[in-house]
């Protein structure tokens, strides 16, 4: 093996990989937590609550 035929560094080929998953499965997760990005606490608390109200099934009551 000469010097222009070594391997690739293991950073290139992990940078690679995570490219490759990104492009088949998108982002999973978001970079910051729901914390970091703000809102203050129960922020769309009132949209849950309509959503449920409007989806709740009849035998639970209201």
């Amino acid at each position: 093996m000469t010097k222009s035929d070594s391997p690739k560094p293991a950073d290139d080929d992990a940078a690679a990989r995570r490219r490759r998953l990104a492009e088949v499965f998108g982002d999973v997760l978001p970079e910051t937590t729901s914390d970091e990005r703000g809102g203050g606490a129960g922020a769309g608390t009132d949209d849950r609550e309509a959503w449920y109200r409007e989806n709740r099934p009849p035998h639970h009551g209201g």
